[in-house]
């Protein structure tokens, strides 16, 4: 019996098993109009993507110091992440948290993925209506956006690449004011 060197590599010796990316995800969203949103994609995603967060910060930071507020997002709640997707729902747009959570993603320079859900705010053309600071990223060719449909590889597909999109950091528009407080 012989030996071929290329056998101790493993899969016939020219491609060995390489352990795919599991991307860490913030998401993003208005936790009272869509947190059964939330529930079924860390239910259903949660072997595909290393971390769903739920950290409600409006829940779990006790202050009223917007300053204070925002560097807790930035390094307790979006640093470490790679991407960060935004689940764009009735009122979405209207939420200081998610415009706060979209700025400090974009301060890293993490990929930026906005989903429209089924419940997603339309305008008088039929237009999905989204965060302003998602928007004018989406615009500006630095953020992904979909419309979910249920299809995990679709959804990987399109996180793979924000994170692409994340080394296209001059394309980055952060540059408006932070929301003062929601919408009613």
């Amino acid at each position: 019996m012989g030996y071929h060197p290329s056998s101790q590599l493993g899969l016939g010796g020219l491609f060995p098993y390489v352990e795919p990316i599991k991307r860490k995800v913030f998401i993003s969203y208005h936790h009272k109009n869509d947190q059964s949103w939330y529930n079924h994609l860390s239910f259903v995603y949660s072997n595909d993507f290393d971390l769903f967060y739920d950290n409600s910060v409006e829940r779990k930071i006790d202050s009223t110091n917007s300053e204070y507020l925002n560097r807790k997002i930035r390094e307790e709640y979006i640093f470490g992440t790679s991407v960060t997707i935004v689940l764009c729902g009735s009122e979405t747009w209207k939420r200081r948290w998610v415009d706060w959570e979209i700025h400090a993603t974009l301060h890293h320079g993490h990929g930026l993925l906005g989903i429209a859900l089924p419940s997603c705010a339309k305008n008088y053309e039929g237009k999905n209506i989204v965060p302003d600071r998602l928007y004018k990223n989406l615009v500006s060719g630095f953020a992904n956006f979909m419309v979910w449909d249920g299809n995990p590889d679709t959804l990987k597909a399109n996180i793979e690449a924000a994170a692409q999109n994340s080394s296209r950091k001059s394309l980055i528009d952060n540059n408006d004011i932070k929301m003062k407080r929601s919408s009613s």
